[in-house]
């Protein structure tokens, strides 16, 4: 654990995965957070003390896969609906009919896709690092092999069950360090450099990797958090959710371009790919989120939104939160 001190209460409660591991702070009503690749509940260590003390019953997940929680050895079990399945049991499980859903980068289209799917139980979501885009267009495998020309895209590149495993679990601390700061706006590889988005024929994704140092939001204590839960797990949980993109793609067909209304805010990086790769779904915002509230893109910020530029994000977040009726 961090040098940051948190009052929290760590529990595990049952889910359709078996069990999911979650850190809960404040009282008030119901605000699920969810983190992305490669991260953990930690992700949230800024926001979970701030939202409970603007008055919110904070609850940060490790997903399933991740952390503490359950780890299914069947890697369709990482489809979208079955993390959603999760999340609806988090909310019965802590004794509430409804929740506000929050999360960053593959938490947040979780947590839309949460809302889309189950309106009756999330009464708002909160995205932040990658954009609403509803279901559509072709097959998810073929749209990322076509991407890179000569070069893998990192998505294609994970869905081979043990490949990324063999890169990453014999130095994970290294991997992650580096992997976090390639998407980090202090050090990420510059304009110049190639994107580290992408593998060369016969590489790895960890020979783009920035070395050297880490970034400003990630000191060795907050590393220690990461590595230690990859380590005693491994990676696979994490990855398995690549892997059923396309099962997602075909679940969710009867969604097929449709809206999310729930009050919605979105927080994008204007360094962070998914931002600029995805500026049209920004820009169809008013038809694919027609309750948006708020949306904003931080200058100067990389992918790790929440933990980059923690103050602002928590501003952003307890506004909207306040906006909310009751």
């Amino acid at each position: 654990m961090s040098k940051q001190a948190l009052d929290v209460t760590h529990r595990l409660v049952p889910s359709p995965a078996g069990r999911i591991h979650l850190v809960e702070q404040g009282e008030g009503p119901l605000v699920l957070l969810v983190h992305g690749f490669p991260e953990s509940w930690y992700s949230w260590r800024h926001q979970l003390p701030v939202l409970a003390a603007a008055g919110y019953r904070v609850a940060a997940i490790d997903v399933r896969g991740y952390g503490r929680s359950s780890k299914p050895d069947d890697v369709a079990a990482y489809r979208v609906l079955d993390l959603i399945e999760d999340n609806v049991a988090v909310v019965e499980a802590l004794g509430e009919q409804s929740a506000v859903i929050i999360g960053h980068d593959w938490g947040s289209t979780i947590a839309a896709n949460s809302a889309l799917v189950r309106p009756d139980v999330f009464s708002a979501v909160g995205m932040l690092s990658v954009p609403y885009a509803p279901r559509g267009g072709p097959r998810p495998s073929e749209a990322f092999a076509a991407f890179g020309g000569d070069e893998e895209f990192y998505i294609s590149y994970f869905q081979e069950p043990g490949r990324a495993e063999a890169e990453i679990e014999p130095d994970v601390r290294g991997w992650l360090a580096g992997f976090y700061a390639a998407l980090s706006a202090d050090t990420m590889p510059g304009p110049d450099a190639p994107v580290p988005h992408f593998v060369s024929p016969g590489g790895k994704l960890r020979d783009r990797f920035p070395a050297g140092r880490l970034p400003g939001w990630l000191d060795e204590d907050d590393l220690d958090a990461y590595s230690a839960e990859f380590e005693r797990s491994g990676l696979t949980g994490g990855l398995n959710r690549y892997r059923n993109v396309d099962r997602d793609w075909e679940d969710l067909a009867e969604y097929d371009g449709a809206p999310i209304t729930q009050p919605s805010l979105f927080i994008g990086g204007g360094l962070d790919a998914p931002t600029i790769w995805l500026a049209d779904a920004i820009k169809a915002f008013p038809f694919t989120l027609p309750g948006l509230v708020t949306s904003r893109i931080l200058d100067g910020c990389g992918h790790w939104i929440q933990q980059e530029r923690p103050a602002e994000t928590n501003q952003l977040l307890t506004d909207w939160l306040a906006s909310l009726p009751a």
